[in-house]
């Protein structure tokens, strides 16, 4: 046996090596970086060929080729004699009789090359390792010996139960040990141990509070080296100061008709009873609830309280929409739809916030204005005192209204500023389109659409509308958006919200748009050409205006004309004065259907 230096390009592979398979690419590129970096450690056996015409390679057919990839010159090699049987056994031998090296003992040499003044940079690159596998490894440093001896066993925790064991004490990690010290020939239970000795985590980058509570509540910050980048990383793990602070500056910045609630089980707020979550833009009267997320971050959501009102039973129209409805609901039940119920109370929510901002901002012409005035009375929302029962709805709201079209004299005043500022007050007031006995019906889609209250509508592709979506709905959802469907519902909503968070990009859902139903346009539209019998008493009575009505006429007149309003009836408003209507009523009339 001797040691002598030799062109790697002059060794010829022996036809008898035992590893004829080829090497992965990763493997072919690490050992390259080694070489490169450090040269080849272990020279190749060769011995002299039959005939003494050159050299053949007996071990190391791979560092010979990547020693020729790596472009040396000359490589060290170890000559020994031919075996007869050209070294099979040999090379069987070599390729099997091998153990990679430990974790354990990986960090040993890694902390043997620090402080002979290696960088974790210098060693990651000659390594052609991960900085970050080799920071792993320096973890080690940190871990109890006795685990130590676990784990050079080949018994390794993944990378997250390693930085919570490096984390803790040593008299912690004794402690922990000791209750789950697996017994001679198992493995550890490294969950378990990494559950006993892992600590809640709260970021400053959460923290609403200043330094003045921080240094009140004793809060003291630690960097995460691991964590991104581009985050601020500091945390604590003092949770009881940290939430402490968190509820104090809570308590100093608590807006008006504002309250500090807490989270229910499934880390949703708890509003008060009977309250009424606002998924759009809050109102004047709405109120704002403050809570601590599961995270310890400082959230806010506005709910809206029920008004006090005298309890009343639906009737008419609004109790067949109602039986409709429940029957429809009935049949979707079987299937889950595309929108879930809350979602359809977040959508009227939308609607109407968008309805009421394009009443308010859209322009409109003086003409149309006045006709869905005309419409809005016709909500299934809106309630008259008509003489024939005490129903009345918001008094005080439309007197508002009107007390605008009167001067300072007392005297009624036409200037249409005033008017249309008037108009569009009382449409706000009376259409709507949230679900409930607020809901105008078909007349506020119909006058939404007329105005173009879509353009009003909020971006909808958030985690808390995409969460009432159906699976089939968030896939078509996001093959709109271009984006491919995830395997699961929950990655393709997330997704969803990110795509619609990080572009400019808005979300409506077709449930949303204020088209009208082309079945409730023709339900609207029979009431055009004709009239109940029940109201031709009325009519008579109205339309005889030179002659003397008779006792049980009008009173006949006055029974019709409260069943037609118990009722809901529109038909009780298309009551004229003659037979034949003014070319005015047909016109407004004509602008209704459209």
């Amino acid at each position: 046996m001797q040691l002598m230096k030799v062109d790697p390009r002059a060794l010829k592979d022996n036809p008898d090596n035992t590893r004829q398979s080829k090497s992965t690419p990763q493997a072919d590129a690490l050992l390259l970086a080694t070489i490169k970096a450090v040269g080849v450690i272990q020279p190749p056996v060769i011995f002299p060929e039959a005939g003494g015409n050159g050299y053949v390679i007996e071990a190391g057919h791979r560092r010979t080729r990547m020693a020729v990839a790596a472009g040396l010159e000359e490589i060290d090699v170890i000559v020994v004699e031919a075996a007869n049987d050209n070294g099979a056994m040999r090379s069987m031998i070599e390729n099997i009789a091998r153990e990679p090296l430990n974790p354990v003992d990986q960090w040993r040499g890694i902390e043997r090359l620090v402080a002979l003044g290696w960088t974790e940079e210098a060693i990651a690159v000659a390594l052609a390792l991960p900085v970050r596998q080799i920071r792993k490894l320096r973890l080690l440093a940190n871990v109890l010996p006795s685990m130590l001896d676990q784990m050079a066993k080949g018994d390794m925790p993944n990378e997250q139960q390693l930085r919570t064991i490096a984390a803790a004490s040593s008299e912690e990690q004794k402690e922990v040990w000791k209750a789950h010290k697996p017994k001679k020939g198992d493995t550890a239970a490294w969950w378990q141990i990494a559950n006993g000795l892992s600590k809640t985590r709260m970021y400053a980058r959460d923290a609403s509070f200043g330094d003045d509570l921080r240094l009140a509540y004793g809060i003291e910050w630690s960097e995460d080296l691991f964590g991104p980048a581009d985050q601020d990383n500091r945390y604590t793990t003092n949770v009881e100061a940290f939430l402490g602070a968190q509820q104090e500056w809570m308590a100093s910045n608590l807006p008006k008709k504002g309250a500090i609630v807490e989270v229910n089980n499934w880390g949703q707020p708890d509003l008060p009873k009977k309250a009424e979550r606002v998924y759009g833009k809050p109102g004047k009267g709405d109120c704002t609830a403050m809570y601590l997320d599961r995270e310890g971050k400082v959230q806010s959501v506005h709910y809206r309280m029920p008004e006090v009102r005298k309890s009343a039973g639906q009737t008419g129209t609004a109790a067949d929409g109602t039986e409709e409805a429940n029957d429809e609901a009935a049949v979707a039940g079987k299937t889950r739809p595309d929108v879930t119920q809350k979602g359809f109370d977040m959508i009227g929510d939308f609607r109407t916030d968008a309805l009421h901002e394009a009443l308010a901002r859209a322009p409109i012409e003086d003409d149309m204005l006045m006709a869905l005035l005309v419409m809005a009375f016709a909500g299934t929302n809106v309630r008259v005192d008509s003489g024939a029962n005490d129903t009345m709805f918001g008094l005080r709201r439309f007197q508002r209204h009107a007390a605008r079209l009167y001067s300072a004299d007392g005297r009624l005043s036409v200037d249409m500023d005033s008017v249309r500022v008037a108009a569009r007050s009382v449409l706000i007031d009376v259409l709507s389109c949230r679900r409930g006995m607020s809901n105008s019906g078909v007349v506020s889609r119909i006058a939404g659409e007329a105005i173009g209250a879509e353009g009003f509508l909020p971006n909808m592709g958030t985690e808390d509308f995409l969460l009432c979506l159906s699976r089939q709905a968030l896939e078509t959802a996001a093959k709109e958006a271009n984006l491919q469907p995830r395997a699961r519902v929950r990655e393709t909503r997330a997704a969803l919200v990110d795509h619609f968070t990080s572009t400019e990009a808005t979300f409506v859902h077709p449930a949303a748009l204020f088209a009208p139903d082309p079945k409730d346009i023709a339900d609207l539209l029979k009431h055009r050409d004709c009239f109940d019998e029940e109201n031709a008493p009325v009519e008579e009575a109205i339309g005889d205006i030179g002659g003397d009505a008779q006792p049980d006429a009008r009173n006949d007149a006055d029974a019709s004309d409260a069943q037609d309003l118990d009722h809901g009836d529109p038909d009780a408003d298309a009551v004229t004065t003659n037979d034949d209507p003014s070319s005015d009523e047909e016109t407004a009339y004509a602008i209704a259907a459209e």
